[in-house]
């Protein structure tokens, strides 16, 4: 059903692999209101060509994807400029790319919302260091500060300029980020009810 041969795992483990589609840069017109923001962040932030290495457009959604150096600059200007009004960071997370043929294996992603405008703007940022850093945004969006430790604890992407960079979800002693693709799969067995559910590591598979 999936393409995937040979393994007989029933687990969701077992050999499957997802290839995702490559996304090229956007040219313009964009389209919907993306010409508006990109016309009035290119006025209002004079490094605006340095910063941006590419623009996606896809599925209705408009994706800048940023250089560190200037993000957080960018997305103070997102925020305070009052044709952009960008006032929400809503969501961050981070995404391993281990096969990245340009080596940048980690990337953060930040899900910004206009209430002003009603719009919702993606950016993505890309760190080429294992361990990985990215600037901090918690002095241009304060719940960044909760949205970051998620996203160093789960993918260990390391936010420079962050108050407080701990766990927030797993065990302060915990080693490792369990969402990193080359994280070792193990597990705890789970009882409910008087049944029991092995850890992935140990489901069986039926060939």
């Amino acid at each position: 059903m999936f393409g995937v041969t040979g393994t007989g795992d029933t687990s969701g483990f077992g050999g499957l692999v997802v290839r995702p589609a490559e996304l090229g840069t956007a040219v313009r017109p964009y389209g919907s209101w993306f010409d508006t923001v990109a016309d009035d962040l290119e006025r209002a932030f004079p490094e605006f060509g340095e910063a941006i290495e590419r623009v996606v457009v896809d599925r209705g959604e408009l994706t800048l994807h940023v250089r560190p150096a200037y993000l957080v600059g960018l997305c103070r200007q997102l925020r305070d400029d009052p044709r952009l009004r960008f006032e929400l960071c809503s969501s961050i997370s981070g995404v391993d790319y281990p096969a990245d043929p340009t080596g940048r294996r980690f990337h953060a992603v930040y899900h910004l919302t206009s209430l002003t405008y009603r719009r919702h703007l993606r950016l993505e940022v890309s760190a080429p260091a294992d361990p990985p850093h990215v600037p901090s945004v918690v002095e241009v969006y304060p719940t960044a500060n909760w949205l970051e430790r998620e996203t160093w604890d789960m993918v260990g992407i390391i936010f420079d300029g962050h108050p407080a960079l701990t766990r927030i979800l797993m065990p302060d002693d915990w080693p490792g980020h369990p969402q990193r693709k080359d994280y070792p799969l193990g597990g705890v067995t789970v009882e409910y009810k008087g049944a029991e559910v092995p850890p992935p590591d140990e489901r069986r598979g039926y060939a």
